[in-house]
C-alpha cells in the first residue's frame, strides 16, 4: 500500500533529521523523506499534525518466555506490550526452554513471531549447548538459521578457556558475542548490591568487582582474539568507564544498559520490594549517575528494556527467594525520553539509544527513516499523559515498580513494514 504522511514532526537521529516534512510508504519500506516524489498517488493520507515520527525502537534483550514458559507470557502477548511501547524490533536472548542451540527453537520462534501483532522477533543463539558452558554450540547452523549474535545469558562458562575459544569461533562466522559481565564466583548467591544497604537488610551481597573482573577479562580476551563484543546490562559506573576506555583503544565492543538501572538504586530494595529485584543488581546513586553519564556521551550506545515478564506468585515470598527481572517493554520508551526532561541528554541522542544505536550494534538496516529502509516507525503524541496503571498495561507481566508512573507523551500507532502493528484505541484517545 501506498501511504503519505503529512504535518508530523519527523525525527531520524541516525541523520540528524529533524523538521515537519512528509513521509512517503510504498509497501514494506520508505519511499521518501521530504519531497514527495513525482507521480507518487497515495491510497492513504495520514494528517499527523502534533505528532512526532521517529524511528521504531530496536530493543536488545526482551525475554517473551515462549517458548518453556507460557505460564508467565507468550510471544503474541509481548510483541503486543512492544508495539504498545513502540518497539518493532527484539531480541530474544538464548535462555528459552530449550536454549536457542540449535536452528529448530529458531524457527520455532520465527513461526510464532509471523503469526503475532507483527513486531519483529529476533533470536540470539546459545554461545555453549544447552548453555552449559563447555562444549561449543554450532554457531554455523546457527547464523544460517539467522540468529543476530551468541551469547550465554547469565550461564556461567566452566573456564576463559572456553570463552577465548568461542570468541575465535565466532569471529570466524563473523557473529557477534554478547556477553554478560558477571564473574559467578563473586556473585555467589547474592541478591543485591554489597553496601549499606544489604548489610541493614541482612541479605547476601554481590560487589562492584563481580561486574569489573568479568569485564576485565573479557576485555583481554576482545584484545586477543579481534572479535566483536557487545556486553550487555552493565551495571556500575566503573564498568562504564572500563568500556569507554576500551572503545577509545579501538577495540571492537559494544555495551548496553537497562532502563531501569537509570533510575532506581539499592535503595528502592530498601523495604525487600520484589518488584526491584533484578539482576545485575540495583547498584548505588554514583553508580547510577555514571551509566547517565556514559549513555549522554555515547559510550553506551544503547538502552534496553531487559524484560522479564514473571507471573504474580514469582514475586511472592522472602525477597532472596522471589524471580528477579522487571517487565519493561512498555516503560522502555518512557523512561528514555525522562532523561530528555530531567536535561540528561537533547531529544535526538536519547532516541538514537533506542533506534540507531541498537540497530547498529546488531548490524540491522532498521531504526532510521531513509529512502530504501524498512517502514518501521512511531507515531507520538508529546502532548498527552501516559499513565502506568495496572488497567492500561498488556504484558502478560506485570512485575514493574514504575506502574502508577506518569509520563509525558504517549505512542498512539506502532508500524512495521509498512503495516499497523499497535493503534491507540479511540476511547483512550478521546
Amino acid at each position: 500500500m501506498s501511504i503519505l504522511i503529512e504535518n508530523a514532526r519527523v525525527i531520524d537521529p541516525g541523520s540528524g533529521l529533524d523538521a515537519v516534512t512528509p513521509v512517503c510508504i510504498q509497501g514494506s519500506e520508505i519511499l521518501a523523506l521530504g519531497a514527495v516524489p513525482e507521480g507518487f498517488e497515495p491510497r492513504r493520507r495520514i494528517d499527523a499534525s502534533g505528532l512526532w515520527l521517529f524511528p521504531g525502537i530496536v530493543d536488545l534483550s526482551a525475554h517473551l518466555r515462549e517458548p518453556g514458559e507460557e505460564h508467565k507470557a507468550t510471544i503474541a502477548s509481548e510483541t503486543q506490550a512492544a508495539a504498545r511501547g513502540g518497539i518493532t524490533t527484539v531480541v530474544v536472548p538464548p535462555d528459552t526452554t530449550p536454549p536457542i542451540d540449535s536452528p529448530a527453537e529458531v524457527e520455532l520462534i520465527s513461526r510464532r513471531a509471523e503469526q503475532a501483532c507483527g513486531v519483529r522477533v529476533l533470536t540470539m543463539g546459545a554461545l555453549t549447548r544447552g548453555l552449559h558452558g563447555e562444549q561449543l554450540a554450532e554457531m554455523a547452523a546457527l547464523k544460517r538459521a539467522g540468529v543476530v549474535a551468541v551469547g550465554n545469558a547469565w550461564r556461567p562458562l566452566a573456564s576463559p578457556l572456553v570463552l577465548r575459544r568461542a570468541m575465535e569461533y565466532a569471529a570466524t562466522f563473523d557473529l557477534m558475542v554478547s556477553l554478560s559481565a558477571q564473574d559467578a564466583s563473586l556473585t555467589g548467591s547474592g541478591c543485591v548490591h554489597e553496601g549499606a544497604v544489604s548489610t541493614r537488610l541482612g541479605l547476601p551481597g554481590i560487589p562492584e568487582a563481580a561486574e569489573t573482573a568479568a569485564l576485565g577479562g573479557i576485555l583481554a580476551l576482545v584484545e586477543q582474539t579481534g572479535a566483536r563484543v557487545h556486553v550487555n546490562r552493565l551495571s556500575t559506573r566503573r564498568g562504564a568507564e572500563m568500556i569507554a576506555k576500551a572503545r577509545a583503544d579501538g577495540l571492537p565492543v559494544s555495551a548496553d544498559v537497562a532502563a531501569h538501572q537509570l533510575f532506581l538504586t539499592e535503595v528502592d530494595v530498601a523495604d525487600f520490594n520484589p518488584l526491584c529485584h533484578v539482576m545485575p543488581p540495583l547498584r548505588t546513586q554514583r553508580d547510577r549517575e555514571g551509566l547517565r553519564d556514559a549513555v549522554a556521551r555515547g559510550e553506551i550506545s544503547a538502552v534496553c528494556s531487559d524484560h522479564q515478564p514473571h507471573e504474580s506468585d514469582s514475586k511472592l515470598g522472602p525477597f532472596a527467594e522471589t524471580r528477579p527481572g522487571i517487565s519493561g517493554l512498555e516503560t522502555l520508551l518512557p523512561l528514555t525520553l525522562r532523561l530528555v526532561e530531567e536535561g540528561l541528554m537533547p531529544l535526538s541522542a536519547a532516541l538514537a539509544r533506542i533506534t540507531a544505536g541498537p540497530a547498529d550494534i546488531l548490524g540491522l538496516g532498521s531504526g532510521r527513516l531513509s529512502r530504501g529502509a524498512p517502514a518501521d516507525f512511531v507515531l507520538f503524541d508529546p502532548e498527552a499523559l501516559n499513565e502506568i496503571t495496572p488497567e492500561s498495561w498488556l504484558s502478560a507481566g506485570s512485575n514493574s515498580p514504575f506502574i502508577g508512573w506518569t509520563f509525558s507523551g504517549r505512542v498512539t500507532e506502532t508500524w512495521v513494514a509498512g503495516r499497523p502493528a499497535w493503534t491507540l484505541p479511540a476511547e483512550d484517545s478521546a
